[in-house]
């Protein structure tokens, strides 16, 4: 644990060993179904306190004329990289953002493996032949990269980099050529992410076609999904933890929607946790409801926070004690929803990225 205080006198709502739950490996989703929008959903029904096993294929014949989902449209770098250093030794680095843009180089916040080998002023080679630095070491595995590029970095990465697929999807001999398409969603347009808004890869042409002809709305905006939506938490108590701020940005477009929604006594129903956190940190007072524009998504929620935007959130199996995991509590109460997370593996749903999916209205 971080320097945080104990979970002596806590409730159980805001002890993170609360959160826990046991997961058999063989659930964690290796390969993503054949076709997007094949997988199992459980639906919560809050307000009747009932539980039901459906299919994502159904999802319009769950949802009402007039309801509105808001998806996140970022489109997933190729952000992962392989380089060997100047003095000998192979790294691995995760292109997060840019810090500055130059004309011939450009500077990047990265996380970066083996520690050990990444020290300030290091010179390394990366995949295609491109040069780097180390120009900072920062803290948490996170270092400052200066490349030198003759296109640019994200075409440099665009041809060089391969998909950032999180840790517990196994891929030995490195990402297959499935997943090149497989972990982005059909709404992928802006580029900045280095994970998916997996929740979104659920959704085919067909479905989506589905949801607009039974009445429901469908808007977007962008959240980049950073490395603080995977942040542990290792504060005993969960309010100490801090999450990292997200770029994200919300259409004029979107915000109407939304405020059309409302008044109309429709449900706004995210897409995700990330589209989840884009709104609720954009949230305004009515009748404005979202703030449109470029902002820092920063909100960390957990049971007990009001939720100002959202009525209603599709979303998938998430980790043991991770946000993501706290953040679905809140909308659903931690001891219903470990309880249903529980009837999950005995039904054998498919966990994480490539998994099944839950819809709470």
């Amino acid at each position: 644990m971080e320097d945080c205080t104990t979970a002596q006198g806590l409730s159980e709502e805001l002890q993170l060993e609360s959160y826990d739950f046991e997961l058999p490996v063989e659930l964690i989703a290796q390969q993503p179904l054949p076709n997007r929008d094949a997988a199992r959903l459980m639906v919560l029904e809050r307000q009747l306190h009932r539980r039901s096993h459906r299919n994502v294929r159904e999802l319009p014949e769950l949802l009402q004329a007039g309801d509105l989902l808001v998806v996140n449209d970022t489109r997933v770098l190729p952000a992962r990289i392989r380089a060997s250093m100047s003095g000998g030794g192979k790294v691995e680095l995760l292109f997060v953002r840019p810090l500055t843009a130059g004309v011939s180089d450009e500077v990047w916040l990265c996380l970066g493996r083996p520690g050990r080998r990444l020290r300030r002023g290091r010179l390394c080679t990366l995949a295609g032949g491109a040069q780097a630095r180390v120009e900072e070491v920062m803290c948490r595995g996170r270092y400052a990269v200066r490349v030198e590029t003759s296109a640019g970095m994200l075409a440099y990465l665009n041809a060089h980099g391969e998909v950032p697929l999180p840790p517990y999807i196994r891929r030995p001999a490195g990402p297959a050529p499935q997943d090149a398409e497989r972990y982005q969603t059909v709404f992928a347009r802006t580029a900045g992410a280095v994970a998916a808004p997996t929740a979104g890869l659920h959704f085919s042409p067909e479905l989506i076609a589905r949801l607009r002809e039974r009445g429901v709305e469908i808007a977007s905006l962008t959240l980049h999904v950073g490395p603080g939506t995977f942040q542990p938490i290792r504060c005993e108590d969960v309010r100490q933890h801090r999450m990292e701020p997200e770029w994200s940005s919300i259409p004029e477009e979107t915000a109407r929607k939304i405020r059309a929604a409302k008044a109309q006594g429709n449900r706004v129903i995210a897409v995700g946790t990330t589209s989840t956190r884009a709104l609720e940190s954009s949230a305004c007072d009515p009748p404005q409801w979202v703030a449109p524009g470029e902002h820092w998504a920063d909100c960390f929620i957990y049971p007990g926070y009001r939720f100002r935007v959202i009525d209603a959130l599709f979303t998938n199996f998430h980790l043991p004690g991770s946000t993501l995991l706290l953040l679905v509590a809140a909308l659903a109460g931690r001891a219903w929803l470990l309880e249903s997370y529980r009837e999950a593996v005995a039904h054998g749903y498919r966990f994480y990225s490539y998994g099944d999916a839950m819809l709470i209205l």
